[in-house]
């Protein structure tokens, strides 16, 4: 249990590991990487869509996502999306299960090192065990991700449609515009919990992960308003980017939106510390290693 005074010597530790552990430059690496992942991922998305009897299911897609990415980075997914994607479907299924094996593994290994700095732990695991890791990391997340996508794409009219069809509760329908939000939400803080509980070479308790991935996806939400805002009223990409101004904008969301992963982390491990004071440390997965620095 970690007391007022070790939760506030916690945050202070996160805030000086910031700079000790160079997070800004650790994000910038696994940016990087994100957006080698992004486009097969969405590619595969659109091509198992299309298999799906389901009218408009992409385009719904597309549209929740525009309420979570910043509109200059969302015209730039939305272009590079038209010029990527054919009407053969099955041809991108193939080409997209292929892409996103390898990007989303390297994204998610590169992540697997961040978090072991983050943790100040050795990483020790060979080479196959961390990439299959990654693997398991990758479809883990994007199942549940999917199933949080679902429910905005239903969308806050679903409990109406539902009661039109079956009786239920009155209190469900009014209800349903938050519960859709709560949800999705849910299922996105899992996901990062999953990442924090597997990634690093510690043993902790899942619980233990809460708290970080708590932070995590509400700077991630936070981050998307105030990004669409600094966009929309405040910066001038075009002027300075031309072109490329939607890209920036993108890779700059990704760059904050890996920080704040980064920072779950790192809260994680200092609220690990200070429970562990007068107790046994949080051991290593496996024996003690070289240091892997991010690349």
């Amino acid at each position: 249990m970690v007391t007022r005074a070790g939760l506030k010597r916690a945050i202070a530790a996160t805030y000086q590991d910031v700079q000790d552990h160079h997070l800004l430059q650790i994000a910038a690496a696994l940016s990087y990487y994100s957006i080698l992942a992004v486009f097969p991922g969405l590619i595969f998305l659109s091509a198992v869509m299309g298999l799906i009897p389901l009218t408009d299911a992409f385009a719904r897609t597309l549209d929740v996502m525009t309420r979570i990415l910043p509109p200059d980075a969302m015209r730039f997914v939305q272009s590079m999306l038209l010029n990527l994607i054919g009407a053969n479907h099955k041809a991108w299924l193939s080409f997209g299960t292929l892409g996103i094996i390898w990007a989303a593994s390297t994204a998610f290994d590169a992540t697997i090192e961040a978090l072991d700095i983050a943790h100040d732990v050795k990483a020790s695991r060979p080479l196959w065990k961390t990439r299959l890791l990654a693997l398991v990391l990758g479809g883990v997340c994007v199942v549940l991700w999917i199933v949080a996508l679902a429910v905005m794409i239903v969308g806050p009219e679903f409990g109406s449609w539902l009661s039109a069809r079956i009786p239920i509760s009155q209190v469900f329908v009014v209800l349903w515009p938050l519960i859709h939000w709560s949800v999705a939400i849910s299922f996105t803080v899992l996901a990062v919990e999953i990442v924090y509980f597997l990634a690093p070479n510690v043993k902790q308790r899942f619980l233990a992960t809460l708290p970080g991935a708590i932070l995590a996806v509400t700077c991630w939400i936070a981050l998307s308003y105030l990004l669409g805002v600094y966009f929309r009223h405040f910066a001038n990409y075009n002027r300075t980017y031309g072109t490329l101004a939607g890209f920036i904008a993108f890779l700059t969301w990704l760059y904050w939106n890996a920080f704040a992963l980064l920072l779950g982390a790192e809260l994680n491990a200092k609220l690990a510390g200070e429970s562990a004071q007068g107790k046994i440390a949080p051991k290593p997965r496996s024996r003690p290693g070289r240091r892997i620095v991010l690349r």
